[in-house]
């Protein structure tokens, strides 16, 4: 799009990946009147996905590019096994989905596409806000938490789980058992999601959990397919278990109880429809979070359910969502010292 800067960037994870980043930003930006100095801002992708999706609208500015416009320094990273990352010795090329989980994303790949964007900002700011889109969310908290969290600004749930407070009924049922969903692995799931592709777009109920075509437009929901990424056996069996015990634990730290106690700004975005995420779920980091600085944003309305996906390719998507987050991150924020 017009005016839109993208520079690409990689750096070694240090566990046989080298992962993909990329910088959107925006030659003519039109940021609010009293926005404060920015600092950069880097979006986090979740399960089964990659960072496709942050650069992809419909019909409008993609989650980057609207961002980048309302001027904010914006990145976004592709962690091991997903997108444009590269497998870079023999044991990951071999088997790219097996020998890490949750804990190794969070510290380990968070960590080192955040020292690359610090590395590399032209914001001149040492501090990098987080924006954890479903599952990013909960790795987001765990790099708080095993990380370097002082090198954290703002927080940003996006459609994100903490604690399970309710769980959509299939996705209780393909993860009822722990053994069996570590068990199984995953090749060529984004082939699998095209071929099935046109069938789920003539009865576009089916896809209800994730999208509204109601409200998102899926004429390109072709190329969405681009954001489907293989899913990890062993984070299918720390989700099992993180079903049952409703609580996340990463490298023994519960991360319920450590939000209780963070201290940094967070924004909780929380899509009124969504069957991956549901709202209670949802909502779980702005209930639990200590922090005085802290807001919830809940979109869509009865007429407009938003669905999980309809967080970045609904319609409206860039007033409803885009723009809030926007000001939210340029407001003022009391960071923790």
């Amino acid at each position: 799009m017009h005016g839109v800067l993208v520079k690409r960037f990689t750096v070694d994870n240090g566990q046989g990946w080298r992962l993909a980043l990329r910088r959107t930003t925006c030659a003519a930006p039109s940021p609010a009147p009293d926005a404060a100095p920015a600092r950069p801002v880097l979006i986090v992708p979740g399960y089964g996905m990659n960072s496709f999706i942050f650069g992809f609208h419909p019909t409008g500015r993609s989650l980057e590019a609207h961002l980048a416009w309302r001027g904010l320094e914006v990145w976004s990273v592709d962690l091991r096994a997903q997108g444009d990352s590269v497998a870079i010795d023999a044991r990951t090329r071999r088997a790219p989905t097996e020998g890490f989980g949750m804990e190794a994303l969070a510290r380990d790949d968070v960590g080192r596409a955040l020292a690359l964007v610090r590395a590399e900002t032209g914001t001149g700011q040492g501090r990098v806000d987080l924006i954890g889109c479903s599952l990013g969310a909960a790795l987001m908290f765990g790099h708080a938490a095993l990380g370097d969290g002082a090198g954290l600004g703002a927080l940003v749930s996006l459609g994100g789980p903490l604690r399970w407070e309710r769980i959509h009924p299939a996705l209780r049922l393909a993860f009822a058992s722990p053994r069996l969903a570590g068990a199984i692995p995953f090749r060529g799931t984004q082939s699998l999601v095209r071929a099935a592709l046109p069938l789920a777009l003539r009865a576009p109920s089916l896809l209800s959990v994730y999208v509204n075509h109601r409200v998102s437009d899926l004429s390109r929901a072709a190329e969405m397919v681009a954001t489907v990424a293989d899913p990890v056996p062993r984070i299918n069996r720390e989700i099992a278990e993180w079903f049952q015990s409703r609580d996340l634990v990463l490298g023994g730290v519960d991360l319920s109880a450590f939000v209780r106690t963070m201290a940094h700004p967070l924004l909780c975005v929380v899509a009124n429809g969504d069957g991956i995420v549901p709202p209670e779920t949802a909502r779980s980091p702005y209930t639990l979070s200590g922090t005085r600085d802290k807001a919830l944003l809940e979109v869509g309305d009865p007429a407009h359910r938003f669905a999980h996906a309809d967080l970045f390719i609904a319609r409206d998507a860039h007033t409803r969502v885009f723009d809030p987050i926007a000001a939210w991150l340029s407001g003022p924020r009391a960071l923790p010292p």
